[in-house]
């Protein structure tokens, strides 16, 4: 999560290719014919002597025109000069800047806005709470200077005030962390660590709401994420009952002006008031999503900036009539692609769910998979599901074709309870994310959550993990074994002993993470992976409750960064 520069579109779990460099060779011109000469249009001189003079002229123009013309011919013989062939652009390193992740505000009910302004909120229940977690990564055995403050600037935790010297390329030393514990938090908040040693820090913060009554009672989690000028939000809903609220936070000195794209389960939805949305430096704009494309059960928003990035995110609630239905906080997914991968997927038991859906008002409260087509061709995607004892079949076939320009749900009604990752693939870029619910009596206070479609896991990510209720670190590996290495991170700084899991391609694992790891509160996780693509997220619960949230990883820091610079005229 850099500022200075967004992540490009498709990043995400494969590998790109480096273009090798091309070299055109010089081809021989075909040589131009010499000159002809014409009477047309010649004087006439009298006299033999002048005819002749007429024509001895006339002679050596044609000699001087084949002449030339074999110079033509010969000169076009000549190999190319060498600036005409091609060359790679050369990488240039770029400094690096500090990495910034936007932990949204707490949830909140709306007290009645137009669509496009701020929206005024009002507390929602007696028992609500909100609190941000992160770490900060050391480099070299130095912490980066870090801290988390709110959106004016105002610290609310130092963690790290003095960086020290840059660390130098000696002996390794031991990885330490710079920790943010449960900070109650009313706010928007950043979290900020500057670069050390020209290299982006690893940091990573995640925000948790718990609420035991009001409408917005359940729980809710989202990363702390990367402001980008281009992000993919997919399962808003603003059919009678939901309320989608899109928030876009600029945490930059340099003004934001925000366009939406909006696609419905219908095709792409024309919205006045959806472009130039200015967001001004150090403020959040909330847009209410019904007044831009009401009555929408499934619904994408693509944002876009310029000027300065912006972080976006979709505090998503459910009410059925007086019962709340779930309260959940939409976070960016990884850019159009021709595979997405969602893990961490929760599923309930398949019998008691479709009782559950069958009644009047609970359709969306079973699990589904959420397809975006942003193209002008349409999607013909292969579903498949892997659980802990490998893959399980779609009960609908597993390929399914979603229309171009629109939004297609998918049900996962019928798959066997438990954990899953979801993996899509087709031949067209599209955009996904998982739904999962929790809770299956009616008339009951229900919960949601979605997963979006997550990054390939790399070496040295930084998890945080909320404090309380069950925690879980889940893993998928799709088609071959992969393996996970995950070391505690714990309240007093301490990165501790890691452990490995090898799981099997095509299957899911679950940890359960432990309130304690060595006597200290586990706040979080460095994670790396190695062999066949893997990846993870965090899944919470509540003891005796129907809570359920899900928190994606984040990008490892990319370190030092290269842009290509091509010199021309």
């Amino acid at each position: 999560m850099h500022e200075h520069a967004p992540p490009a579109a498709g990043r995400d779990a494969a590998k790109a290719e480096e273009p090798g460099s091309a070299e055109s060779s010089a081809s021989p011109e075909k040589p131009a014919p010499a000159g002809k000469p014409s009477g047309r249009g010649a004087t006439r001189l009298p006299g033999g002597k002048g005819r002749a003079a007429s024509l001895a002229a006339v002679a050596a123009g044609v000699l001087v025109l084949a002449g030339g013309g074999a110079v033509v011919a010969a000169g076009s013989l000549v190999a190319g000069p060498e600036s005409s062939r091609t060359v790679p652009a050369a990488e240039a390193a770029v400094p690096a800047g500090a990495s910034l992740g936007v932990c949204p505000g707490p949830a909140r009910l709306l007290e009645g806005t137009d669509a496009g302004t701020d929206a005024q909120f009002r507390p929602e229940s007696a028992t609500a709470a909100t609190k941000v977690s992160a770490a900060v990564l050391s480099a070299g055995g130095v912490l980066p200077g870090s801290r988390l403050a709110r959106l004016d600037g105002t610290a609310a935790v130092d963690i790290a005030r003095d960086p020290g010297p840059a660390p130098t390329a000696a002996a390794p030393q031991e990885l330490l962390a710079g920790v943010v514990a449960d900070k109650p938090v009313d706010q928007v908040n950043v979290l900020s660590a500057n670069a050390l040693a020209n290299q982006n820090a690893s940091a990573a913060g995640a925000m948790k709401y718990t609420a035991k009554d009001g409408d917005l009672q359940g729980s809710a989690a989202a990363t702390c994420g990367q402001p980008s000028n281009d992000q993919w939000l997919a399962g808003a809903s603003t059919t009678v009952g939901r309320t989608s609220v899109l928030a876009l936070t600029n945490a930059s000195t340099t003004p934001a002006t925000a366009s939406l794209e909006l696609f419905g389960a219908g095709g792409q939805v024309q919205a006045p008031g959806s472009r130039g949305l200015l967001v001004a430096p150090g403020t959040t704009r909330s847009v209410v999503l019904a007044g831009l494309a009401p009555n929408e059960s499934q619904l994408s928003v693509h944002v876009r900036s310029a000027g300065g990035p912006v972080a976006a995110s979709i505090q998503q609630s459910v009410l059925r009539g007086l019962t709340p239905g779930g309260v959940d906080f939409i976070s960016p997914g990884t850019a159009p692609a021709v595979r997405q991968v969602m893990t961490g997927v929760d599923i309930q038991d398949p019998a008691r769910v479709a009782a559950l859906t069958a009644q009047p008002g609970y359709r969306d409260a079973g699990p589904a998979l959420e397809l975006t087509v942003p193209g002008a061709s349409d999607a013909v995607v292969e579903i498949k599901l892997y659980g802990r004892d490998g893959q399980h079949a779609l009960p609908s076939g597993g390929v399914i074709t979603a229309k171009a320009g629109s939004t297609t749900e998918v049900s996962l009604a019928g798959v066997p309870a438990g954990q899953y990752t979801v993996a899509a693939s087709s031949d067209v870029s599209f955009v996904a994310a998982a739904r999962m619910s929790r809770g299956l009596q009616a008339g009951q206070p229900l919960d949601v959550a979605w997963a979006p479609s997550a990054v390939r896991l790399g070496s040295q990510h930084v998890v945080p993990v909320p404090k309380g209720g069950l925690r879980q670190l889940v893993f998928g590996a799709l088609d071959t074994r992969a393996t996970i290495t995950y070391a505690p991170i714990t309240a007093d700084g301490k990165v501790r002993a890691a452990a490995t899991a090898d799981i099997a391609g095509g299957t899911t694992a679950s940890i359960a993470v432990p309130e304690q790891a060595e006597g200290a509160d586990v706040v979080g996780y460095v994670v790396s992976a190695s062999g066949d693509a893997a990846y993870g997220a965090v899944l919470l619960g509540q003891d005796g409750r129907n809570d359920v949230s899900s928190l994606a990883f984040l990008a490892a820091a990319a370190g030092q960064e290269t842009v290509p610079v091509t010199l021309g005229y």
